[in-house]
């Protein structure tokens, strides 16, 4: 069931907040979302074939292939083949990997964390860390990355 909006124009006021500060998040980044969600999925799950990444990612099969072959270039994952189907390859994180994932992930978290000492008074700091539990509700299990 589905309850109304108590305010009609707050998707659109929330997706003009969102979208500027995801943007300045991934700028603080150097590997792009997509290459993030494979390493942080390999991390959670210890390794994964190629299309259950497409598939967690919610992404094409070539769009992992060409995000896994630069990742493997970078030494961040390694490619093992199955040794039952020789046909399928399970890709794993390297130490390196976890260790840039954290980096990736902190440069943004940094950033963020300055902006709202900065930019924000007490009370709204508080209003933002209320909001989080309802922003997490909107997005289900599968999405999160």
């Amino acid at each position: 069931m589905t309850r109304p909006t108590p305010d009609p124009d707050l998707p659109g006021r929330l997706l003009d907040a969102l979208r500027p500060l995801q943007r300045r998040l991934h700028a603080e980044r150097t590997l792009s979302s997509g290459k993030l969600g494979i390493l942080r999925h390999l991390i959670d799950t210890e390794h994964a074939t190629s299309g259950d990444l497409a598939r967690r990612l919610h992404v094409s099969p070539q769009a992992v292939s060409l995000s896994t072959r630069e990742l493997e270039g970078l030494a961040l994952i390694v490619r093992t083949q199955d040794e039952e189907d020789r046909r399928r390859h399970w890709f794993a994180i390297t130490d390196a990997g976890r260790e840039r994932y954290e980096q990736e992930h902190l440069a943004g978290q940094a950033w963020l964390a300055q902006a709202i000492a900065q930019r924000l008074t007490t009370s709204e700091a508080r209003a933002l860390a209320a909001a989080v539990p309802a922003l997490a509700k909107l997005v289900d299990e599968d999405a999160r990355a």
